[in-house]
């Protein structure tokens, strides 16, 4: 398993050991990761009752009543487009674009194991009304698009299978349309859950375009060196997100050794995807806060 896919599978136990998912729906999707039964039921052995809560729930999950209307940026938001551009080697790829009238600088949005979805689809609306013109590439475009799959399951378990420096080649390619399409202007990286680990993977890669970004609780890569970036970075966790926040003290340290400014942000009472407005950990104090946080952020370092 690479680094990525372990992160998935053990997302999928987590949901199952905080009740977000039925045994019976996690082996089935672990499954579909390639676990055979017997190395599945020993992972929901392993965080059944540990109350990890560190799983990302499912994007098509219904929110709770308590859940506002307007959540953080909602109000603003602008409308996406589907467009296409040239991905590596020409191939085409997929996304949402959300333009500001005058932008005060660019976002490449990196959405969550499930896909494009129309979460995602919103937060790049949101920052497009905030002033920074925003694309989330649809990473399954190769596949046919997000669209393409009707179990997001299995949206999820494709993700898993392409390799690691294809998603970060692709997300490359976004960040040179993005550029294209807010030329001159400084371009910002966020990502969530899934997202955020490719987003700080991104950043690990080598040098690129990112003068700053906000990775939302994401798992920090095995052995990660930020030395080559130039990114002003926000960490965004969450205080209950005990799986995601063991890979922090790792961020920490590469943020310190890089020199380039950095902050992390934990949000108190909140749990791993509280971002999410569809989904079962929504928490819109701590999305508030965040987004607010965001956007100083990028006030900041973008423009």
């Amino acid at each position: 398993m690479t680094p990525l896919q372990r992160y998935i599978a053990e997302e999928i136990a987590a949901d199952h050991a905080d009740g977000l998912l039925t045994r019976r729906e996690a082996l089935r999707r672990l499954g579909l990761l390639g676990l055979g039964a017997t190395a599945a039921a020993a992972l929901l052995a392993a965080c059944t009752g540990t109350g990890t809560g560190t799983g990302t729930e499912s994007s098509d999950s219904a929110p709770s009543p308590a859940t506002p209307s307007t959540p953080p940026g909602s109000a603003a938001a602008l409308p996406t487009t589907a467009v296409t551009f040239d991905g590596p080697g020409g191939a085409p790829l997929q996304a949402a674009w959300a333009a500001a009238p005058q932008p005060r600088g660019g976002v490449l949005v990196v959405h969550e194991n499930k896909g494009l979805t129309d979460h995602i689809r919103s937060v790049a609306g949101r920052f497009a009304g905030a002033g920074y013109s925003a694309l989330a590439v649809d990473l399954l475009s190769a596949h046919g698009g997000t669209s393409a799959f009707t179990d997001p399951a299995a949206a999820t378990a494709e993700l898993s299978r392409i390799p690691p420096d294809q998603l970060v080649a692709d997300l490359r390619a976004g960040l040179d349309e993005l550029q294209r399409r807010v030329p001159g202007k400084k371009l910002g990286a966020t990502g969530f859950c899934f997202g955020g680990g490719l987003t700080w993977l991104l950043l690990a890669s080598g040098p690129s375009p990112p003068a700053a970004a906000t990775p939302f609780y994401g798992p920090f890569p095995d052995n990660g060196d930020l030395s080559a970036s130039k990114a002003a970075v926000l960490g965004v966790y969450a205080a209950a997100d005990a799986r995601v926040n063991a890979s922090r003290p790792a961020a920490e340290a590469a943020l310190a050794r890089s020199g380039n400014p950095h902050q992390i942000f934990t949000a108190p009472d909140a749990d791993h995807a509280f971002f999410n407005d569809t989904g079962q950990r929504y928490n819109a104090t701590a999305a508030t806060e965040a987004w607010r946080r965001v956007l100083d952020w990028y006030g900041t370092y973008l423009g």
